[in-house]
């Protein structure tokens, strides 16, 4: 028993001589140098042979005269030199190492990440963090690239708008409503007649013909105002003028909502008929452009009926409702889809055709 509890102590000295031990054994391996990790192994001081308070001048001549001095398409090997450099490669490696010790130390960031691993060796996960972090950080700035993605973005808007007026003021000339006025200012002005003159022995029918509909498209253009989602792209629209002209239309509605809180809900003043449409526009729950391309008439009835009340609006709401029942009630595709649903159901599988 006196023989085991001897070979016990002899163990729990051994394991605490091991603890005891174990701090120094990590500090000495902190204290290397780290592969993969700036010069490796080696101080990037020592490669450029400059002390740690050199400035930025030493170092940028130290590094011309060891890369004049190592670089692969100058360096000529002396026969019987040896050590590092004695060969080409060896050259190579000793510039690639050269100019990798140059880069860590002309960044002022990227030396102070360096001199704090030098002075503070244990904290290695923290210098592995930072050395990728910097080294995989984008090397463009993020505020070019923003503004580049804007710009191109608005581009693409202008375009895209420009487009989809075009082939609404295309439809229009298709329209009898809209082309046979057009048609009739044209030959007023004498437009047509012009065209026919200029063009005659000079240009084929078919270059006539389109000369001739391109006049009738611009008078569309120039008599026809187009709201909503095909009206004429405006450059205060696109996003990059959108952005830039942000504080104003966030300065312009703060002055108007204190406006609005002043003249009607302090003063109790009656509503206007902008204020009127307005309202009537927040009920229905659309975007300015959509209201804005509803006709004159509509927006008569809205203010006839007095829908910015809510009690109206909840009337008129219902009776649209009721409406599109009917409608739904009388469409025969409609019905045949009620008695689908009735009959065979979402979940069968039919060769009807209908």
């Amino acid at each position: 028993m006196a023989l085991l509890f001897a070979r016990r102590g002899e163990a729990d000295a051994v394991g605490g001589c091991w603890w005891a031990l174990l701090p120094l054994l990590l500090a000495r391996a902190a204290g290397a140098l780290l592969e993969g990790l700036y010069c490796g192994v080696r101080d990037c001081y020592e490669v450029l042979g400059v002390s740690r308070a050199a400035d930025k001048a030493e170092i940028k001549r130290a590094y011309r005269q060891l890369a004049l001095r190592y670089h692969p398409d100058r360096y000529r090997p002396e026969p019987g030199l040896e050590g590092p450099g004695g060969t080409l490669q060896s050259a190579e490696e000793a510039f690639l190492l050269v100019a990798t010790a140059y880069e860590t130390l002309k960044d002022e960031d990227t030396r102070k990440d360096y001199d704090y691993m030098l002075d503070h060796p244990e904290e290695y996960y923290s210098h592995y963090y930072h050395y990728y972090s910097r080294r995989l950080a984008p090397k463009v700035d993020v505020r070019v690239v923003i503004l580049v993605s804007v710009c191109a973005i608005s581009v693409f808007q202008f375009f895209s708008w420009w487009n989809s007026y075009n082939k609404a003021v295309n439809y229009l000339a298709t329209v009898p409503k809209y082309r046979i006025p057009a048609t009739e200012i044209a030959k007023q002005q004498g437009l047509l007649k012009k065209a026919r003159e200029k063009g005659r022995n000079k240009k084929s029918k078919e270059e006539m013909r389109k000369e001739e509909e391109n006049i009738i498209k611009n008078i569309i253009k120039s008599k026809i105002d187009i709201k909503g989602g095909y009206q004429k792209p405006q450059i205060r629209d696109l996003l990059l003028f959108q952005i830039l002209l942000a504080p104003l239309h966030v300065g312009a509605y703060v002055v108007w909502y204190c406006r609005w809180i002043y003249h009607f809900n302090i003063k109790g003043e009656e509503y206007g008929e902008e204020e009127r449409l307005y309202i009537i526009r927040k009920f229905m729950k659309m975007s300015k452009s959509q209201f804005d391309s509803l006709e004159d008439h509509q927006k008569e009835t809205f203010l006839k009926r007095e829908l910015w009340r809510k009690e109206n609006y909840e009337v008129y709401k219902q009776e649209q409702e009721e409406e599109l029942k009917k409608k739904l009630a009388n469409d025969p595709r409609w019905k045949r889809y009620r008695r689908w649903m009735k009959n065979e159901g979402p979940g069968r599988l039919t060769f009807a055709d209908d």
